[in-house]
């Protein structure tokens, strides 16, 4: 019988209660044994909760990282303590997880990477919709050549008012950014793993700070505080990568559009395009006429996106292959919300 690994939780807020821990739990061959929360409450709920027989809490990472039996931990903290967190957790001899996005700014998931690679720990970050059954289908079906060629994507995280009123997200210091660095990073990650082009060359971008001031009673986050609304609302961004492939990511937590669009990815491709809008389509040209046509994902089970992701994340730590999300293109994603914020802040585009 395999030995349980042992893992240890930092940080024990809602996407480690709604993610991390239940996709753990479900899983044979893992165990929670260590739980640190800058409140000792929250830490305490999470052993009761999810951990093994033995479990210890902690208000401070260091004291868990001390834990030699611990084989890896997950990192659910601020976007502000990402870098932090892991580089000593990777140096102690850790594997990670870490919750997207990969840290506060490209330099420090640089110097995540950079230390992964003179340990020789393993490094991920929490990208989970790629795991959603469609998006894995997607992936199959740029794979087989059926989109031929793609050249052009466009990358969707749009709420119409779908501000975040809880914790750390309007506060810039902490989270680095609002909409951009929270969902545009899920959305940005899809498409760049869907198209599998990491080179990008050229980014020309905007970021605005409009809503703040307007109505906030259509949130369904509840109202926010004008005063504490310190991140944009909304950034657009045109991609250039050095094939020439275009992408147009989109994103908001507040803009008056028509239609909301949570993470998705529209591809045109030389001989037919693809997205996952409304479930997997494909559209293009067939014996002289223009089709649509739905996919179906029945066959690909019904999985949470989550536990797949925790699933093939601890079956590459156990047999030592490469994570599902590298670290490498994390990092990437990183550089190109850099380069989209210094865009904006110049009124320049952004070479790389």
């Amino acid at each position: 019988m395999q030995k349980k690994l042992k893992v240890g939780i930092i940080g024990c807020g809602d996407i480690a209660f709604s993610k991390h821990m239940p996709g753990l739990n479900k899983l044979k061959n893992v165990e929670m044994t260590a739980f640190c929360n800058r409140s000792i409450e929250k830490a305490e709920r999470a052993a009761a909760e999810f951990g093994a027989e033995v479990s210890r809490v902690f208000t401070d990472y260091k004291k868990l990282l001390e834990d030699e039996q611990l084989d890896l931990v997950h990192i659910c903290t601020p976007n502000n303590s990402h870098a932090e967190i892991s580089v000593a957790a990777l140096k102690a001899g850790k594997d990670v997880m870490c919750e997207k996005p990969m840290a506060l700014n490209a330099e420090e998931a640089e110097q995540m990477y950079q230390t992964a690679q003179l340990t020789g720990q393993k490094l991920s970050v929490s990208y989970q919709n790629r795991f959603k059954a469609e998006n894995i289908l997607f992936k199959e079906l740029v794979e087989s050549g059926k989109l031929g060629k793609v050249y052009f994507a466009r990358s969707l995280a749009l709420r119409r008012r779908g501000v975040p009123t809880w914790g750390y997200f309007l506060d810039k210091e902490i989270q680095g950014g609002g909409p951009l660095i929270d969902i545009g990073t899920h959305s940005l990650d899809l498409t760049l793993w869907l198209l599998d082009n990491y080179q990008p060359k050229i980014v020309l971008a905007n970021v605005f700070n409009e809503m703040a001031e307007e109505s906030s009673e259509a949130n369904y986050f509840g109202p926010w505080e004008k005063e504490k609304f310190e991140v944009e609302d909304a950034a657009v961004a045109h991609i250039i990568m050095e094939d020439g492939t275009t992408v147009f990511l989109e994103c908001s937590w507040a803009l008056n559009t028509p239609e909301d669009y949570d993470i998705k990815t529209v591809l045109s491709g030389r001989k037919a395009g693809a997205d996952n809008i409304n479930g997997l389509r494909i559209n293009g040209e067939k014996d002289g006429r223009l089709y649509k046509e739905e996919i179906s994902t029945a066959s690909s089970g019904n999985e949470d996106p989550g536990e797949r992701e925790m699933k093939l994340w601890i079956e590459a730590v156990r047999d030592d292959k490469e994570p599902p999300v590298k670290a490498r293109e994390a990092v990437v994603v990183a550089q190109i919300l850099d380069a989209i914020y210094k865009s904006a802040e110049t009124g320049e585009a952004v070479k790389f």
